[in-house]
């Protein structure tokens, strides 16, 4: 299959995605390719803060569904392991504690929370043991501030994916950003993730689906960029009381910019506001079905009520709508493949573009 005949690499010769795009067997095969290669988002480091403090995770439930345990060890390194027993698949760590090993409670098996084999009971006699698959593999792991994010085979460095945001936005305080556990937010999508993920990433319908949001945004200066990992949309404001206060020598210094909008392919998203940030985590469940958290960490809460950041339910409450609308549309057998807009649609050509891809890949 060849992705440029699929989706065309100039936008205004392009069609959208075909609507089988959208069902299995690519649902599938997507989860094993394009996802397995993805940095995922985990939480923050305040979990695994002091040696021997161990913090079992799973990588997108329900999808992936790869057990790992973050360790930090007693000289104070910080690890993430393979949370599988070597010995028969039993999870090693099961809840989050503080102890100098890890051992799996079915048979005994001992590691150090460097993830090395230590000990294993009855297994005198056992021929060239232990080999080196006996310990628990290393899963690639990089941190930004407090945040963690892991990967189970990266194609591409942490920090080469994630340097277009950490770079520009260098000036932020992000380790005074606190987690509002009580804010944490979790919404049901009857739809394919990826219809999810396009409709984030235009502003194209905000005046016609966020009559809110619309009234605090300037849309005629709505800005998108893309690059090697994902894109950028920038929501400027005419009313500088809900923008960010940029400091001189930064990369926007001087402009009333009220959100910034990352989205890092395939599911990561991150919505920085004046009051902090909302970390949107897109877990794909079916191709109809999609969970969608949102993690909010507060850094100035007196701005939590206003600008683009104030309304977050309402506005996703909005956008659900349509896109289960979408998904119902895309069943048709009148709907052949749409347009883009060359002016408001980069950003959605260019996840097509990647999905094309990937598909591509997923064929041979």
């Amino acid at each position: 299959m060849d992705a440029d005949a699929l989706i065309h690499p100039e936008i205004a010769h392009a069609g959208t995605l075909p609507a089988w795009a959208y069902r299995e067997p690519w649902f599938g095969r997507l989860r094993d390719t394009a996802f397995r290669a993805a940095w995922q988002f985990v939480g923050d480091d305040r979990e695994v803060r002091i040696p021997g403090a161990i913090w079992p995770v799973t990588l997108l439930p329900d999808f992936l569904d790869e057990p790992i345990v973050f360790t930090r060890d007693m000289n104070d390194e910080l690890r993430a392991l393979s949370n599988v027993c070597t010995h028969r698949a039993m999870l090693v760590a099961e809840s989050p504690g503080n102890a100098r090993f890890l051992r799996c409670r079915y048979h005994g098996r001992r590691y150090g929370l460097n993830g090395e084999f230590q000990h294993m009971p009855e297994f005198e006699g056992v021929a060239g043991f232990p080999r080196p698959c006996d310990h628990l593999a290393p899963v690639p792991f990089g941190q930004w501030g407090p945040w963690l994010f892991a990967a189970i085979q990266p194609e591409v460095t942490f920090a080469e994916t994630f340097a277009p945001m950490i770079d520009r936005l260098a000036w932020l305080p992000v380790r005074e950003f606190v987690p509002d556990l009580a804010g944490v937010r979790e919404y049901t999508v009857r739809a394919h993730w990826a219809l999810y993920v396009e409709n984030y990433l235009e502003g194209f319908h905000i005046p016609f689906v966020h009559s809110g949001l619309n009234e605090v945004i300037a849309y005629d200066s709505y800005e998108t960029e893309t690059f090697a990992s994902g894109s950028l949309q920038i929501a400027e404001t005419n009313d500088p009381g809900v923008a960010f206060d940029i400091p001189p020598g930064a990369p926007d210094a001087g402009r009333s910019i009220a959100a910034y909008y990352y989205w890092f392919f395939p599911n990561l998203m991150f919505n920085f506001y004046p009051w902090g940030l909302s970390v949107n985590v897109v877990r794909p469940i079916a191709p109809n079905l999609t969970k969608v958290t949102f993690l909010p960490y507060v850094w100035r809460a007196d701005r939590r009520d206003h600008g683009a950041g104030s309304a977050l339910d309402r506005v996703e409450r909005e956008d659900e709508v349509i896109v289960e609308a979408v998904q119902r549309g895309l069943q048709s057998a009148f709907y052949p493949g749409g347009r883009f807009s060359v002016r408001r649609e980069a950003n959605v050509h260019d996840l097509h573009r990647r999905l094309a891809a990937w598909i591509a890949r997923s064929s041979e």
